[in-house]
């Protein structure tokens, strides 16, 4: 074997320059003076054991090539057989396009090794992220996954160890913000959420250029970061104090880009809601209902217009039916010529006039005397609620195929909860029902929550109207308490698909029964799945008919959204200790003695742990009087009590929960 001489331990760009390096380390003096790139030093293992397979495929392509073409041929294959490596020029392209506010592009710049191994630089492929500011419009590809390019040349250069890219959070969370929440209609006549905010996002909206849409721009990045935790709230100021600029402006207050910008702030409260006092989403779904409101029905003439408004009356259908207001301008002014799939429609129509039931349930409670003339009035609220359920029950009928759901499988109790303890359990004991998106899921839970409101305001009617006959003698209290028990085990089944217990038995199931995000994997957990759950689940939780085992379950799913999905606002459901109807009933009897009561849950997420003072127009001596005077009145038992298990009486649960 011929000795070569020592080999020379000097970096790469020297050896190429064949100038004597000083072996500074990490980057040598002399490629810092001639303003190069220093691509680093060899390892030291490969200068002693010399890679020669690079040189011995060349010999051997050279000798099967014919000698006439050695001269055009062999620099080509020599061309593709040779590693390459990332130079001074791809990196500065590299940080040109990272900084470019045209397009939402991932870029990492090379970096050098600070060890004597190795020394690499790697670029990764276009990927639906974001530059630091979201200043231009964003392209969002739903192939994201970065891949490592191949190094450029230089001559018998080795490969080079990678080292680890740093994704900044600026760039990362718009991304995990649009795989986790944007979710994209897979087939005609199916509805996203929040679908609307990629053409806005893209410039393609009416809210003007890059600083009209600010206020958007701030309002996405709060969301963003909130899902990962990190400079939200310096986002959120920032959003509302543009999006405050824009409400006032006459130009701008009435465009999509507001009215996404303030749905996108009631998001930001659900996400970050870490006690009762802080959550704040009630007042930006009034806002969005003013906005709607005040921009009319021309709106429904764009598709982005119309999806704007489909939002805003999602998000009102919960708000009407936690805070107990009806839905303002009625239930037909928002399902009128805003109607995209019929049969969604069809139940948001159902679950409106539940919401202005209610309404009109606790405004008659607490104003009438038990008069025969007020009792027919109550009496005909209820025909109305049994009436609405009967349509209900209808829609569930007459749901087309596209809407359906199948069951995956049964779950027995020894499967279900192996360690006894149902709040860590991911499956509740029974059925597992799967659909063909979130939205079919949400649009299931939907009618069942309205169907749990219904058949409470049938049983709070039966109640006054029989007083003082117990009213779970009734038979409106038997029918409710099997049309709830059903229901709420079709919520429960519903749990699974959700978190993502379905994609970990992947042979039950095919691809395309997998949701359509706008960028991401769909397989695992999403915090749009948990963000549309937590109603359902507070539904049920605080019903008289679900058991203390339900209710251990769906605190454990509460807490794992909260934790692991990152939707705080679960956190605060899973602490509620009200019992419906039964706290209801007994809040009904305290008004016709008369007591100052008030049943706005919505409020009740929204207001401080403060204890509110009594009405001027009772006094603790007239209180305190009247519950002398009537010393052997005691509190009826419900199914679970009004405290749940406990069984506490009900007034200090509606002290403590609704501030009385």
């Amino acid at each position: 074997m011929v000795y070569c001489g020592k080999p020379s331990k000097g970096c790469q760009m020297c050896r190429t320059r064949r100038i004597k390096c000083d072996e500074t380390k990490p980057t040598c003096n002399q490629c810092a003076k001639a303003r190069r790139q220093c691509p680093g030093y060899k390892d030291e293992f490969d200068l002693v054991l010399r890679n020669e397979n690079l040189a011995a495929k060349r010999r051997a392509l050279k000798l099967s090539t014919p000698r006439r073409n050695s001269g055009a041929s062999g620099s080509k294959k020599l061309a593709k057989t040779s590693p390459v490596s990332a130079s001074s020029a791809s990196s500065s392209s590299l940080s040109s396009s990272s900084s470019s506010s045209s397009s939402l592009q991932l870029s990492t710049s090379s970096s050098s090794s600070s060890s004597s191994s190795s020394s690499s630089s790697f670029t990764s492929s276009p990927t639906p992220t974001t530059p630091n500011s979201l200043s231009g419009p964003i392209t969002i590809s739903p192939n994201h996954k970065p891949h490592q390019e191949q190094q450029q040349p230089y001559e018998r250069q080795l490969s080079l160890t990678p080292t680890p890219i740093h994704i900044p959070p600026e760039s990362l969370a718009p991304c995990h913000f649009v795989s986790n929440f944007v979710l994209v209609p897979r087939q005609d006549g199916t509805r996203g959420f929040m679908d609307y905010l990629l053409p806005l996002m893209t410039g393609g909206g009416d809210g003007g250029g890059a600083d009209d849409m600010a206020h958007l721009r701030h309002a996405f990045n709060a969301c963003a970061l909130a899902s990962l935790g990190n400079r939200a709230f310096a986002e959120y100021s920032k959003a509302l104090r543009t999006t405050q600029a824009a409400l006032v402006d006459p130009m701008r207050w009435k465009s999509d880009g507001v009215l996404a910008a303030v749905l996108l702030l009631g998001l930001f409260e659900n996400i970050t809601a870490k006690q009762l006092g802080s959550l704040a989403w009630g007042s930006h779904v009034e806002g969005a209902i003013q906005l709607v409101k005040a921009r009319g029905k021309n709106q429904l003439r764009t598709q982005l217009g119309m999806q704007l408004f489909i939002a805003v009356r999602t998000q009102l259908i919960i708000h009407t039916l936690t805070s107990g207001t009806a839905p303002a301008m009625g239930a037909d002014w928002w399902i009128h010529d805003a109607v995209v799939d019929s049969t969604a429609a069809e139940c948001q129509r159902i679950s409106l006039m539940a919401g202005e039931l209610r309404a009109e349930t606790t405004r008659a409670m607490a104003g009438v005397t038990r008069t025969p003339e007020n009792i027919q009035v109550i009496q005909g609220l209820m025909n109305r609620a049994k009436s609405l359920d009967d349509q209900l029950t209808q829609w569930v009928d007459s749901a087309p195929e596209s809407l359906q759901f199948r069951t995956l499988c049964w779950q027995n109790h020894t499967v279900a909860v192996p360690g006894g303890d149902y709040s860590q359990a991911e499956v509740f004991p029974g059925r597992v029902d799967v659909y063909s998106d979130f939205w079919v899921a949400a649009v299931w839970n939907q009618a069942r929550t309205t169907r749990l409101v219904l058949n409470s305001i049938i049983v709070r009617c039966a109640a006054w109207a029989c007083s003082p006959v117990d009213y779970r003698t009734t038979p409106e209290y038997a029918t409710a308490v099997r049309v709830c028990v059903d229901t709420i085990s079709e919520i429960l089944a519903s749990i699974p698909y959700h978190l993502g217990w379905h994609t970990k038995r992947r042979e039950m199931f095919s691809a395309d029964e997998l949701t359509n995000f706008a960028c991401g994997d769909e397989y695992g957990m999403k915090g749009l799945a948990g963000y549309l759950l937590t109603w359902p689940l507070a539904c049920v939780m605080t019903q008289d008919y679900s058991t203390d085992a339900q209710r251990d379950y769906i605190k454990g799913r509460l807490k794992h959204i909260g934790d692991k999905l990152g939707i705080k606002y679960a956190h605060i459901l899973s602490q509620l200790q009200i019992r419906v109807p039964s706290v209801l009933i007994r809040s009904d009897g305290l008004l016709a003695r008369p007591y100052p009561m008030a049943h706005n849950f919505e409020k009740l997420l929204s207001s401080s742990r403060l204890p509110c003072p009594l009405s001027p127009k009772y006094t603790f001596s007239q209180l305190n009087q009247q519950q002398q005077d009537q010393p052997q009145e005691q509190p009826q038992p419900t199914q679970g009590g009004p405290a749940g298990a406990s069984g506490a009486a009900a007034r200090p649960v509606m002290q403590k929960w609704l501030f009385v």
